[in-house]
Order: structure tokens, then sequence, then C-alpha cells
């Protein structure tokens, strides 16, 4: 029997991105789980559709909200997935696995970025400064790792899990922090208790990062001061001193001015834009250094009783076709969604256009791209290939995702 998992999902203005997500989960092939979307009236209008259950919340404050997640989640696990993300059907079947062993506190699987093939997060590192650092771990399989006070297993927000006794014990999520290192605050308290986390490369989501109030759709930020602010109360949280606190300031804002300054040299901000943002950034610092910092408290037992999200068996079809072929492709891929099942699509051109992967609306996966062209970065930027081999070798590529072993 495999352990119950809560999926938390936190939403705040964005149903269309929501509505995909939710799409992709009802797609899991992992039993038994159920969803809690934590969000305000746009996002409840469009999860009332799927089978979750709903926790209004209506506060620009990530941390809060899933705080308001774990205390309804019922599940052994609370996994945690982000609107503007969606999972591979096998995520949860990987991403659970380590918590069979009852030492492990939390886990973390990659993340793909937006073309559907280059990794956005790994695996890492990061200590009581706020110093990343590398992990080097297999590529195929879950591993485990030991935190130590000093150096924290740094699981990302979009793509993570906790044991909830565990997490429910250390207070969730610092609802200080309303964006920005909030999933890194707690993977520290966590590395204080010496905490064995396992890091799952073959528990995939697909994050393609979506327009907020402090971003565009175009992925550039409308401010910085969440980043400063969080910056210095994670730094304070964390007991540092004031040289401490200067040195993480110093280096924050050599971090962020490196960004600003590549963003505009390439004409996506003005200098005054440039200058606004770092300003901000600044007096966010301030703020966060000086606000008073209110004490976690532990969140407590469930408050409403599991509700299984339905699971069924799902059968997987890839449907491999050429560019003037979309039309039925796309009427095949539908039709394999409509009667319960999983499809892939491969459409190819004769070009060397690069590949791009991505979980279509509509409810599947559509891969496109050149015959001739790269989909990893290790590809070279032309090869000859047959049809039937290329699509052959793109879909057992993506195997473990969708089809277990």
């Amino acid at each position: 029997m495999s352990l119950s998992v809560s999926v938390i999902v936190v939403s705040r203005d964005r149903p269309a991105e929501l509505a995909r997500c939710l799409t992709s989960l009802s797609q899991l092939d992992y039993r038994p789980f159920e969803v809690i979307v934590v969000s305000n009236s746009a996002g409840l209008k469009v999860a009332s559709r799927f089978p979750a259950r709903l926790v209004a919340f209506d506060e620009p404050n990530i941390s809060a909200a899933r705080n308001a997640g774990i205390v309804q989640a019922a599940g052994e696990v609370v996994a945690f997935i982000d609107d503007d993300a969606v999972a591979e059907p096998l995520w949860l079947h990987h991403l659970a696995a380590p918590f069979v062993d009852p030492e492990v506190s939390a886990a973390g699987g990659f993340v793909v970025g937006a073309n559907g093939f280059s990794f956005e997060w790994m695996a890492g590192t990061v200590d009581r400064s706020l110093t990343c650092g590398a992990l080097e771990v297999p590529p195929d399989r879950a591993s485990l790792h030991r935190a130590a006070p000093d150096r924290a297993i740094e699981i990302k927000g979009v793509n993570c899990a906790y044991r909830r006794g565990v997490l429910a014990r250390l207070g969730g999520f610092d609802p200080n922090l309303a964006y920005y290192l909030d999933e890194t605050e707690l993977n520290l308290r966590l590395a204080a208790l010496g905490a064995l986390v396992a890091v799952v490369p073959m528990a995939r989501v697909h994050h393609a990062k979506a327009q907020s109030a402090i971003r565009r759709a175009d992925r550039i930020p409308l401010s910085l001061w969440n980043i400063g602010a969080s910056t210095a109360l994670t730094l304070r949280r964390q007991s540092a001193t004031k040289p401490e606190l200067a040195a993480g300031e110093a280096r924050m804002i050599r971090h962020e001015e490196d960004k600003v300054a590549t963003l505009s040299k390439a004409g996506r901000i003005t200098a005054d834009e440039g200058t606004r943002l770092m300003a901000g950034l600044a007096e966010g610092f301030r703020e966060g250094s000086g606000r008073d910092l209110s004490s976690l408290v532990p969140l407590g037992p469930p408050r409403e009783a599991f509700r299984e999200w339905p699971s069924p068996a799902r059968q997987v079809r890839t449907f491999w076709g050429r560019a003037w072929q979309s039309a039925g492709l796309h009427r095949a891929a539908k039709a394999q969604v409509a009667s319960g099942g999983i499809a892939r699509v491969i459409r190819l051109s004769p070009t060397t256009f690069f590949h791009r992967l991505r979980f279509v609306p509509d409810g599947y996966w559509l891969q496109t791209g050149g015959l001739f062209g790269k989909s990893q970065r290790s590809d070279p930027l032309w090869r000859f290939w047959r049809f039937s081999a290329r699509c052959a070798r793109e879909e057992e590529r993506n195997r473990s995702g969708f089809w277990k072993s």
C-alpha cells in the first residue's frame, strides 16, 4: 500500500494556468492522493470543476497560503506544485517512493523549463548565509542526503514533498516570507534537525513561469522588494550577526545587479526601470531587517478527512506524425484523453528547428520540432534521422515519466 499524499496547489488570479495544472494532476498514476487548491475566487471557480478540496484564501502570501493548505491536508506526505507547472503522470509515483523509509523527511524532484527539455532545477545545497552549492546526484534513481546544520539540501517549492508530521511540527512555511526563499528557509530548519532528504530525478514537473503581480508575461520582474525582504528575514531566522547581515545584503545586491544589467544590456528594461528595481530591493532588505519576527508554532493535526482523488489505471499512447498531419494527430490525442487515457504527440517537420515539449490545455503532451533538429543540449545542431527512428528515440527518452518499469 502506497503512502497517502496530499497535493497542495496555491493559485492567485491565474485561472487558465491552474486549470492546466489540475488537468495534469487528473492524469497522475498514483493511489491514494488528494488535491487541495488554495486560491482566491478566480481559482476556486476553476478548481470547482475538479475533485479537489477548496480553501478560500485572498492574500498575496504564498507561505501563509501553503500553511492554510497544510492544516487541511490529511495525507501522510504533503506535496507541492505551482499553478504554472504541470506534472508528468508518474510524478507522485516517484516523489512519494522514498518516504517508505521512515527516516526520510523530505523529497524534491527535477524541474523542467519552458522548452520541455532543459532543466530549470536539479539538485543543490544552501548554507545559513544563503550561499548555494552543488550536489551531485545519480540521474536515474533517487538518492538520500543527510542535511547538516550549516548545509541544507535545497528542494524547490514547485516540486517537493514533506512528511506531514515533520512539516506540522516545524510550523510549516514562515508566513513572514510572502514570496521568495520560502522553501529555502524551511529547508534550513530541516537541516538544523539533520534531516534525511531524497532527491528524485524521475519526479519531474514542467514549469513555465507565468505572469503575476511581481512579474510580467515575458518574465521581466516588476519588483524586487520581496527578494530583499525575504533575504533579510531568512538571514535573521538563521541568527545572522550584523556583519553577516551586511555580507548577505552585499551578495544579494551583486547577484541582482548582474541580472538587471543583463536585462538592460539586452534592451528588455530601461535604465530607469533598472534603478527602480534595485531601489526596491534595498528598501525590502531594510524593511526585512527591522520587522519583528513572529514565532512559528506547530500546525497541528489535519482538520478534514482525506478525500481521495479518483486515479484509475490509464493507458498511455504515443502518436507520431508529420507537420501536415497536425489536425489528425490533434483529434487522435483528444479522443485518447476523452476515453480516460494519456496521450503524447510527436509532430515533426522536415527542418532543423529546435524541439519543444509542452502539456497543452486539451490535456495531452505535444512535442514539436524538426526531424533533424536538437531536443537536448547535448544534441548536435543538425543530424540525419529517419522519421521512425527519431520518433522512437524521443518517445523512449522520457519513458520514466509515463510508463512504469
